[in-house]
């Protein structure tokens, strides 16, 4: 049997960091009219007309806090590195045109391990028109830092902020909830599998669906190109990053305001349910508190009730209300306190 010779490691001083840089970023090309300049200079210039208005968001993702490198890809990382950026930009129906990337690393990670981190950038900003416009790199003596930077743009007047809501306003979600945490789930019980008998393989088949929602979410930027076309205004926005409970009180918070959110409404798939079940988790414990699913949420005037309903994308879920009463009303009909015990970050 011949073996395969070991790929070629290239370690990170061969390059220095500014032939890191030129290497990371030399298959890059510019794809917005508004990218006047790019990857080279101090600054990137971007060129907004005189009815737009600039929108800019920033995340910063740590090596054990917000992901572990014992079961997440590198190019996934990078993926999601760029998506969850951009959909913050979607929770301001802004349209995603830029992004910045930063990057601390240490010596343990060759050249090779961050072109596969770029791969994913290159994937994300390829799949949503995005330019990566630069970013800095530095060393980190603890893990890998991504901090990304992500631009956009949105007609002027028409950013959607957290306040705004009215009473009676429905509450309304895109896709479903719960599936990103579920993924979760599944990769640390088989990590844990794997640590007790590193001889095990993973059992990830039939698990498709939550583990790209977990390693591989995209932002719905779909969604904010679906209410344009109905002519929907939502009146307040926010992305489901941290749990859809502690969206909602944001929402409400914001708008102060209370709300009735209802069990029987919140869109799960059969996945969730069934993957919740095998864990001992109540399903709507997941949807509610999971986090990571970087749907939207927003709230919309009743009158455009007839816009939105029978749209297998949208579902309303409640509705906000005049009383400061927050409360979630269960399939058995009883009313209880929402509370917001979020997504915690590994």
């Amino acid at each position: 049997m011949i073996e395969e010779p070991t790929p070629q490691k290239t370690p990170l001083s061969a390059l220095g960091e500014f032939g890191l840089i030129q290497r990371l970023t030399e298959a890059i090309t510019l794809k917005n009219t508004t990218s006047v300049l790019g990857v080279g200079d101090d600054a990137a210039v971007l060129d907004f007309g005189p009815d737009s208005e600039v929108v800019v968001t920033k995340d910063l993702l740590l090596e054990g806090v917000h992901f572990d490198l014992s079961y997440t890809p590198l190019k996934h990382l990078g993926y999601k590195a760029a998506a969850v950026n951009l959909s913050d930009l979607c929770a301001m129906n802004a349209t995603p045109s830029q992004l910045l990337v930063g990057l601390a690393v240490s010596n343990r990670f060759p050249v090779e391990a961050l072109e596969e981190i770029y791969h994913g950038l290159y994937l994300a900003c390829d799949r949503y028109g995005v330019d990566l416009v630069g970013g800095d790199t530095t060393s980190s003596q603890t893990g890998l830092v991504l901090s990304v930077t992500a631009i956009g743009h949105v007609q002027r007047g028409t950013a959607v902020r957290r306040s705004g809501a009215s009473a009676t306003d429905l509450l309304v979600v895109t896709g479903d909830l719960g599936a990103a945490y579920l993924g979760l789930q599944v990769l640390e019980r088989e990590k844990a599998a794997w640590q007790a008998n590193p001889n095990l393989q993973p059992e990830l088949q039939g698990h498709e669906y939550v583990l790209e929602r977990q390693l591989k979410p995209e932002p719905r930027i779909d969604m904010i190109r679906l209410l344009r076309d109905l002519e929907v205004q939502p009146t307040s926005l926010i992305d489901v990053s941290d749990g859809l409970s502690s969206e909602v009180l944001h929402l409400c918070d914001a708008s102060g305001l209370g709300c009735k959110l209802f069990e029987s409404k919140i869109p799960m798939d059969p996945t969730v349910i069934r993957l919740a079940e095998e864990f001992g988790i109540n399903p709507i414990t997941a949807a509610l508190n999971g986090g990571e699913d970087y749907e939207l949420l927003f709230t919309v005037p009743l009158s455009d009730w007839d816009k939105i309903k029978g749209n297998p994308n949208l579902t309303a879920i409640g509705h906000l209300t005049e009383s400061p009463q927050r409360l979630l009303v269960l399939n058995s009909g009883q009313e209880v306190e929402l509370k917001a015990q979020g997504f915690q970050h590994q």
